[in-house]
């Protein structure tokens, strides 16, 4: 039975604690807080789990096999280094941080342990993508169109860009992620961004609420990300592949739409993606075989990097071209 303690409070850490439980392998023995207040209405609702309010005196307590770390973009860094420095392996929700020298800091200290590390960007796990990069091996891609069209969330850190570092990095990064997973690596980076509405609604916003990024990929296709966060709901978010055989279409993550010259074929996922990322985990840790995990930390890295070059641009103005 593996023992598993979760560093966050909100809805990602309820989520795995969930699917955790669900298990007959593993059990969440511990929640981590910035109050042990938060940490203990977690806690109370898994049996036998503790709640504290520091990441070492959890670790010298109760000794997990594992942690899953899910807080905001600017609490990345110390959890990571504590675990790596015990050797304990992680599974970290997106984004990494909003620092690209801390978070180049952290993947050096992985990959000096060689630590089992897996990144949550569940849609790799999906049936649609897994469909869709299946289809991709016999077809020529030309160029790509996604988006991430909704509100924002209503926490007070996403609407700072030391907080969340804004949506591309938040919430579009998944949109990036799958266009290197599907196409391949991205060359060159041009962003647009905007404030329209959203600072004129709350105090403080400083995240632009528009956006548009084009990426210049290694393999010469090309794709365009637009985001949005001024919708007064939550509209639609998905990624369109333009191929020499027709178009492939991935909307909200889950469900996939092939469209040819005579027929199109629709594509529903059977299981959840999340259950699916957590057991590629769970079985690298238990058995060192790691050939089921879609995103290690390392890999997560460049879908980052892609994020953080679109700010880079906005700022100056130009393109920025990715390092090899």
């Amino acid at each position: 039975m593996l023992k598993i303690a979760i560093v966050g409070t909100g809805w990602f850490a309820d989520k795995h604690a969930d699917l955790l439980t669900a298990r007959d392998d593993a059990k969440v023995v511990a929640f981590v807080g910035t109050t042990v207040e938060k940490a203990e209405k977690l806690a109370l609702r898994y049996a036998g789990s503790q709640a504290f309010d520091h990441l070492e005196q959890m670790l010298d307590t109760c000794k997990p096999d594992a942690v899953y770390i899910c807080v905001p973009p600017m609490a990345h860094g110390y959890i990571e280094e504590t675990l790596i420095a015990r050797g304990i392996p992680f599974l970290v929700e997106k984004p990494l941080g909003i620092e690209e020298e801390s978070v180049q800091h952290i993947l050096s200290l992985v990959e000096s342990k060689k630590l089992i590390t897996s990144v949550g960007y569940h849609v790799r796990y999906t049936d649609a993508a897994q469909t869709a990069k299946k289809l991709l091996e016999t077809r020529k891609i030309g160029m790509a169109i996604g988006s991430w069209m909704g509100n924002m969330p209503g926490v007070s850190w996403w609407r700072k860009q030391n907080g969340s570092g804004g949506q591309f990095i938040e919430q579009t990064t998944h949109i990036v992620d799958l266009v290197r997973y599907l196409i391949g690596e991205v060359d060159e980076v041009y962003a647009v961004y905007a404030q329209r509405h959203m600072h004129t609604v709350h105090d403080h916003v400083e995240v632009a609420d528009v956006g548009a990024v084009t990426l210049k990929l290694a393999s010469g296709a090309i794709a365009t990300l637009t985001n949005t966060c001024m919708l007064p709901f939550g509209h639609k978010a998905g990624l369109e592949l333009y191929t020499d055989q027709g178009v492939l279409e991935i909307e909200q993550s889950r469900y996939l739409k092939h469209i040819e010259k005579t027929q199109t074929t629709e594509f529903f996922d059977a299981a959840n993606p999340y259950e699916r990322e957590s057991e590629a985990f769970l079985h690298a840790i238990k058995t060192g075989d790691r050939s089921l995990i879609l995103s290690d930390y390392a890999d997560a890295v460049k879908s980052f990097r892609v994020t953080t070059a679109a700010l880079q641009s906005s700022i100056s103005g130009l393109p920025i071209k990715l390092r090899s």
